[in-house]
């Protein structure tokens, strides 16, 4: 598969060109790869209006993604994701008020989205869970509250798959959605690779009219590479779709990073799936290892190693601090959790000092698990976008009570929000606050 954005770039560092432009370091090598940072040079193409090299890649990866079109974000998925909820704001009926139905774990990026576009939420809350990164919801949930509101959304919002690697029933909430005539949104940020898996989880194949995948997470591709998939069933989103993501984004994307998603397309048309495939069959044995140990481990997305802790007497954030004394650093953690993410490119090497580094670890007395208040309906006192632009003042959390949230309450990872703007927080959203260890929070200050 050619790689036209490399290519030009490889060819123009190469030629000796006398950079008189942008960027600064004019390719001399500070970091070493300054000759290949360039920018939106004659040849180069621009990527939110693209007719060149930079479409051409694009058209590889929907090819790839099996999609209408694939769009470019040099911003991550944060970018994508409010490109994406514009998009469909912009398709919704003109008489209807915009409101989105959405799971109730979404990152802070929706809330942006929210607050900058100006629609509100209805939340989508599930049955139980056992941690702030999850909110599992059924077609049948979906098919209810759908029934029960007094207009359609433009939209359903769901983030699949969560932080401790949970898969949402994509298939049959997309059926859902095209009962009522809805498009149906992913945040499939951690999911990339899902479109490469036999048979294929991708949220595009499974009926989604649009999804946002985080590139970098999953695949070999660098920190800030994300794609806008658009489905075939929906390609008309792909008329607006370059204008949505260059109403959010920088006018200088990164071309090492545009190179690094170029790239990324002969990676995976080169006997991906086969590699994949043979790196989970290896994970799989490597979880029947560490389960023998004595860890419990969640049913999970098959990239991700999700260690339920507190069976084996530690607390998940012990244990990662664990792995980070023997040089081994997970992806997030918890009082309960820690979630290790991998890919083919961590090799057998990697797999060996991780079992080992468990192994090592002395098991003890079951502890009790963290009593977290579950996430429950507040009342919306504001909209997010007016709590988002008010004035506001930070105050501990203990003096929050009864106050307005000002900025969704976040840590980061897994950047959900345990309060949300516009919310009034009340006292178990204060002792989850507190929980998560966020001590002060920004009021409306009225």
């Amino acid at each position: 598969m050619r790689t036209p954005i490399a290519d030009f770039v490889r060819a123009y560092a190469n030629s000796g060109s006398v950079r008189l432009h942008m960027p600064g370091h004019k390719g001399k090598a500070f970091l070493g790869c300054e000759p290949l940072d360039i920018t939106e040079i004659n040849g180069a193409d621009v990527l939110y209006s693209a007719h060149g090299i930079i479409d051409e890649s694009e058209r590889n990866a929907s090819h790839l993604f099996k999609t209408a079109h694939t769009y470019y974000s040099t911003e991550g998925s944060t970018l994508a994701i409010k490109a994406m909820l514009m998009l469909a704001m912009q398709s919704r009926k003109s008489d209807t008020p915009p409101v989105v139905l959405a799971a109730r774990n979404v990152h802070r990026a929706f809330i942006s989205a929210a607050a900058l576009i100006d629609f509100s939420v209805e939340w989508l809350y599930p049955a139980k869970t056992e941690s702030l990164c999850e909110c599992i919801v059924s077609a049948d949930a979906v098919e209810g509250v759908l029934r029960n509101m007094p207009s359609l959304p433009f939209a359903v919002y769901i983030t699949s798959p969560d932080y401790l690697g949970n898969i949402a029933d994509v298939e049959g909430i997309a059926r859902v959605c095209e009962r009522h005539g809805l498009p149906l949104l992913v945040d499939n940020a951690h999911g990339a690779y899902l479109a490469f898996t036999s048979p294929t989880l991708h949220p595009i194949a499974l009926g989604a009219a649009m999804c946002v995948d985080s590139a970098h997470k999953t695949l070999p591709v660098l920190t800030g590479g994300a794609y806008l998939h658009i489905s075939e069933q929906f390609s008309r989103y792909a008329e607006n779709a370059r204008s949505a993501l260059s109403l959010f984004a920088s006018t200088s994307p990164s071309y090492l990073v545009l190179q690094s998603l170029d790239l990324c397309n002969a990676y995976l048309a080169d006997s991906y799936t086969e590699r994949l495939s043979e790196f989970v069959k290896g994970l799989e044995l490597a979880k029947q290892k560490i389960r023998s140990i004595g860890f419990s481990i969640r049913l999970s997305e098959p990239l991700k190693i999700v260690l339920d802790t507190v069976e084996f007497g530690y607390t998940g954030n012990e244990v990662a601090q664990f792995l980070r004394e023997n040089n081994i650093e997970a992806e997030y953690a918890d009082e309960k959790f820690v979630t290790l993410m991998l890919t083919p490119e961590n090799d057998g090497e990697d797999i060996s000092r991780l079992l080992l580094a468990l192994a090592s670890l002395e098991k003890r007395e079951p502890i009790k698990e963290p009593d977290y208040p579950p996430l429950k309906p507040t009342e919306q006192v504001i909209s997010i976008r007016e709590a988002v632009f008010s004035p506001r003042r930070r105050v501990n959390v203990t003096d929050s009570v009864g106050k307005i949230c000002a900025d969704a309450a976040i840590s980061c990872p897994p950047a959900i929000p345990i309060a949300i703007s516009g919310e009034r927080i009340t006292e178990d959203l204060a002792a989850l606050l507190t929980a998560y260890g966020i001590n002060e929070i920004a009021i409306v200050d009225c």
